[in-house]
């Protein structure tokens, strides 16, 4: 059915030209993308306000626990989303609604036991991360409200809005996120600096995304009730047990994508401790560039979301050649942003980072880290567009396999062997020398799957591996 676009969802997947269909599906989520960036970035910009590094190294520290929500919710949201596509494609509409109704139900339970787990261990786990006595207080403030008090909302928000954008509502999608980070920027002054007192500003980004996150996880409620008679979405009513084909199908992708995300935050964990090595200094200067060349990423990641839902349906379809296009037009896409954004953080690397925070051997710092790692970005999203690719064609191991050689066996080696030789300059390049490795790798790896895709030599077209 047509809507007010005047175009089928049908049509998006099957007919339209690739680069237009590329861009429906991909720039609303770009957008929301973005907005979900500025208001991660909002909450450092406003606490570096306060000219305190200590707070800005604590709310560091807690965004990789924090991240942890986009790895429960990327295990459904993108298992079952990429399934759904997948289904869809091959005109299994039934197990496709089992499968949407299956991943919204999941993801809350397992939000659930991701928050009582948090809770019984926060002390241990924030020690682990790092945390000081400078920034441990700091750092429980934000823990306790966004990540644990939070995690069903923000975990269902993340993965409704995947599974939405998998079955062609990627405006829709990207609406929901983006309100919520809108709503998120204008919530974090009045709640750092107006309701509550000095000291607790950390607490007022907390509850600032506490609350965002709600009215988002509300939206997507009452937008799934609405596309019901349209979509195979609905809100589960019950528990829908699924095969083992299905089931196996889902958690194949759907804990690579989990493991993958868990596996980019120990990552951050060890950089953040690599980085506090040096001093307390040295992990604020580290925590605005993670969150400043989080700009091209999440460009990058948003395109290869957009590419995913295309790529799924027409490899179930067996419309490789449609399938080859989506994946070459992402791919240029992604280069040409990620590469010029390099080079524009190359070039401004000090007003950027004074733009969070004034303090002079934090600004020295972190001019020194962005430099280092900005060119590490065009390389960190390729391989990401080709895991996507993966992900939309079933095969989760490959997937994991790539995740496996670029964090553990490239990223994290290289970060601890730069560091111990070349001290901060080693920290600051190891990633672009680690990322440039891998990608060489993953080519090598997806090329010959790719071929036998299109060529036919594939083991037909397959739920997963």
């Amino acid at each position: 059915m047509a809507g007010k676009t005047g175009y089928t969802k049908t049509e998006i997947f099957e007919t339209m030209n690739v680069p237009k269909a590329l861009s429906i599906i991909a720039l609303p989520t770009i957008v929301s993308q973005i907005i979900v960036l500025v208001y991660n970035i909002a909450d450092t910009w406003f606490i570096g306000r306060t000219n305190n590094p200590y707070m800005v190294g604590a709310s560091s520290l807690v965004l990789t626990v924090f991240m942890a929500t986009a790895a429960i919710a990327n295990l459904f949201g993108v298992g079952g989303g990429t399934l759904v596509v997948r289904l869809l494609g091959a005109k299994r509409e039934d197990d496709a609604r089992k499968v949407a109704s299956h991943t919204v139900l999941m993801a809350a339970v397992a939000a659930l036991l991701f928050a009582l787990l948090c809770l019984v261990f926060m002390d241990p786990i924030l020690r682990f991360l790092g945390a000081s006595e400078n920034t441990y207080g700091y750092a429980r403030q934000y823990f306790l409200i966004a990540v644990i008090v939070g995690a069903i909302p923000t975990v269902e928000t993340m993965a409704m809005s995947m599974v939405l954008r998998n079955v062609g509502y990627s405006r829709e999608a990207g609406f929901g996120v983006g309100m919520g980070g809108v709503l998120n920027i204008l919530l974090d002054p009045l709640f750092m600096f107006v309701i509550l007192p000095d000291g607790y500003q950390v607490l007022g980004a907390a509850i600032a995304t506490f609350i965002s996150n709600i009215v988002s996880f509300v939206y997507f409620i009452v937008i799934f009730h609405k596309v019901r008679n349209e979509t195979v979405l609905q809100i589960p009513r019950r528990y829908e047990r699924l095969g083992k084909e299905l089931a196996g199908s889902l958690y194949s992708v759907g804990v690579t994508a989990f493991i993958g995300v868990i596996v980019f935050d120990l990552v951050n964990v060890a950089i953040n401790r690599l980085a506090v090595s040096h001093g307390d200094i040295s992990l604020a200067a580290m925590g605005i560039v993670l969150k400043v060349e989080r700009l091209p990423m999440n460009i990058g990641m948003g395109i290869c979301l957009g590419m995913v839902p295309l790529v799924g349906y027409n490899y179930s379809a067996k419309n490789f050649d449609r399938m080859d296009r989506f994946f070459s037009a992402a791919r240029l896409g992604v280069i040409i942003v990620t590469f010029a954004c390099a080079v524009l953080f190359w070039i401004f690397a000090e007003p950027v980072v004074k733009a969070f925070i004034k303090d002079g051997e934090t600004v020295s710092l972190g001019i020194k880290y962005l430099r280092g790692r900005c060119f590490s970005i065009p390389f960190m999203i390729l391989g990401h567009h080709i895991s996507s690719f993966m992900q939309a064609v079933g095969k989760g191991k490959t997937s994991l396999l790539l995740c496996f050689i670029r964090h553990m066996v490239f990223c994290v080696p290289t970060l601890i062997i730069m560091n111990s030789i070349f001290g901060i300059n080693g920290l600051a390049w190891g990633q672009t020398i680690a990322d440039i490795l891998a990608i060489i790798v993953s080519y090598a790896i997806y090329i010959p799957i790719h071929n036998r895709i299109v060529a036919g030599r594939d083991r037909g077209v397959q739920l997963t591996e």
